[in-house]
């Protein structure tokens, strides 16, 4: 008999997660007491959004994403909504374009400021009116642009495009779940939701803790697993494997993560008991590395696992420990990892009891770190759409647009290109995470950014009322001053002593000093009474000292 060893050999068992400091973390953050099972927090390229705790209405704080350290309590947020915020959204194709859903029954389509938030943002872009009752979940179609499913308390689950026009939507372009002659199956209040990669097929964990797949576009439920020894609460699809995961509990109460054959629910892959803890597990899959991660909710730990096609299907890594517990957890792109630190994953954890929001890296450790390591990073999706929402709902299935992680390259896109009028915000995204250095011509550069400049202004005139007294808005010059002599800054008109910054290290730079200057001066400001004290007792002494001295 031979021996065969249970060691499996895998070129990520030994990643490890490496916590940010307090000065590259966010703190003082009131992150909200909500107990719903959301995550919170969402991430992109460009801003950290975390929903946070408010007397009255619901609102969420948007940070750009290098803006770490003490968070200032008179942060501007976004306080739209009447009710608290549950569930917050990035768009996948546009980084200044966020959802949110709240308790007061509506869903919101937010556009965030190039700058970032520099005061309260109440009027939304888009506000979606179909609910009935609070809406609990939001997600984003991964390959069309523009479609978001809603799912509300009221048994029912919308698919809207945002792209319709008007300010308020009230007709959904789908409607996938809903209650029938007046009864509400527990089928139609979901806990979770996944798109495939594609999105041509939805999978969804519901009140009966049953998992189910639909077609998204019909609501026509395809298959329903009917293992009584489970009970779902978070379910996700593992592309590239064909396979479906769901993490939930055992009827003996044990936290327990499932693997299913999406085709075929009657039976499960692969079972496996965790522990007693009674926090939701929240799975997250790396589909580039085959990798999935386990976070608990209340939990100070995350597990890692591999995945792969062949038994056992699922192989434990190692994982990260910490004593400060988690409420929530956002994550980043790939597009916006550290690719010269052989980051392969990013969380940002929302520590409640702390009012801090810690981002932890997943580190493959390399000799040669500086080095782009082809082997970790292939071919992921990008942040372009594959096809219209109206592509989508007549039939047409396509896989993400994929992009590389290398610095300085660029893939074309083998679609067709979406309709032109994308909005200013798309293209100040591909503006700063455009191509590296070197890549694009000097005369070709010169007219991008007068092209980028000019629109930026007309958006600014459009957004922006020009009153007097409101210096929120753009206030252009028209005199022949050339573009490149303003600052970016809304709350700045004034010519520039120097040209602005050309890369966007040195915008956030530029940025965040002002904001130190800001500071500053409002500190000298809510002095200025102690100044005045301490500058007449100078007087009154020096008086006295020239009468002493005559």
């Amino acid at each position: 008999m031979s021996w065969r060893s249970s060691f499996r050999c895998s070129k990520f068992r030994h990643v490890f997660g490496k916590p940010a400091t307090k000065e590259h973390s966010y703190d003082g953050v009131p992150i909200t007491r909500s107990v719903h099972d959301n995550h919170y927090c969402s991430a992109n390229p460009c801003f950290i959004a975390v929903v946070t705790e408010c007397a009255g209405g619901g609102s969420f704080l948007v940070l750009p994403i290098h803006h770490t350290g003490r968070v200032d309590p008179q942060h501007p947020r976004v306080c739209g909504h009447s009710s608290r915020v549950l569930d917050i959204k990035w768009n996948p194709f546009d980084d200044h374009c966020i959802a949110s859903c709240s308790e007061d029954c509506t869903v919101k389509i937010w556009d965030i400021p190039v700058c970032g938030v520099q005061q309260n943002l109440t009027q939304a872009r888009k506000t979606l009116i179909g609910h009935s009752r609070r809406v609990g979940l939001i997600e984003w179609h991964p390959t069309a642009e523009n479609l978001l499913l809603s799912s509300a308390y009221d048994y029912k689950v919308l698919l809207w495009d945002v792209s319709q026009e008007g300010a308020v939507l009230r007709y959904p372009v789908r409607v996938v779940l809903m209650p029938i002659h007046h009864r509400y199956p527990s089928e139609t209040l979901l806990l979770s939701v996944s798109f495939n990669r594609d999105g041509s097929r939805l999978a969804v964990t519901s009140k009966d803790r049953r998992v189910r797949v639909l077609d998204p576009r019909t609501g026509k439920i395809l298959q329903v697993s009917s293992c009584k020894s489970h009970r779902a609460s978070k379910v996700l699809y593992i592309g590239g494997l064909k396979m479906l995961l769901s993490t939930g509990s055992s009827p003996w109460n044990h936290r327990q993560i499932v693997l299913w054959d999406p085709d075929d629910l009657s039976e499960p892959l692969y079972e496996e008991d965790l522990d007693g803890s009674a926090g939701v597990l929240f799975p997250f899959y790396d589909p580039d590395t085959h990798m999935l991660y386990l976070a608990g909710k209340g939990d100070g730990n995350i597990r890692y696992y591999e995945l792969s096609a062949e038994k056992p299907y699922i192989s434990f890594l190692t994982e990260y420990r910490s004593l400060l517990p988690q409420k929530g957890l956002g994550l980043m792109p790939k597009r916006g990892l550290d690719v010269s630190v052989c980051e392969v994953f990013r969380f940002y954890r929302l520590i409640a009891v702390k009012d801090l929001v810690e981002p932890l890296s997943m580190i493959v450790p390399r000799k040669e770190s500086g080095i782009f390591q082809e082997d970790l990073y292939p071919m992921t999706a990008g942040n372009q759409a594959a096809m219209t929402a109206q592509e989508w709902l007549s039939g047409i299935n396509r896989s993400p647009v994929l992009m590389s992680l290398k610095p300085g390259t660029r893939v074309a896109n083998p679609y067709p290109e979406t309709p032109a009028d994308k909005g200013l915000v798309r293209q100040l995204s591909w503006f700063q995470m455009g191509p590296a250095v070197g890549t694009v011509p000097g005369a070709d550069l010169d007219l991008m950014e007068e092209a980028f400049l000019e629109e930026q202004l007309a958006y600014q005139d459009a957004k922006y009322p020009r009153e007097v007294s409101d210096l929120s808005g753009w206030q252009p010059d028209e005199t022949q001053v050339p573009l490149w002599s303003y600052c970016c800054t809304p709350h700045c008109c004034e010519p520039a002593e120097r040209p602005p910054p050309t890369t966007e290290s040195e915008l956030l730079q530029a940025f965040y000093r002002q904001q130190e200057e800001i500071r500053g001066l409002r500190e000298q400001l809510h002095q200025k009474d102690v100044r005045i004290d301490q500058l007449e007792l100078e007087i009154k002494n020096t008086r006295n000292n020239m009468r002493a001295t005559f």
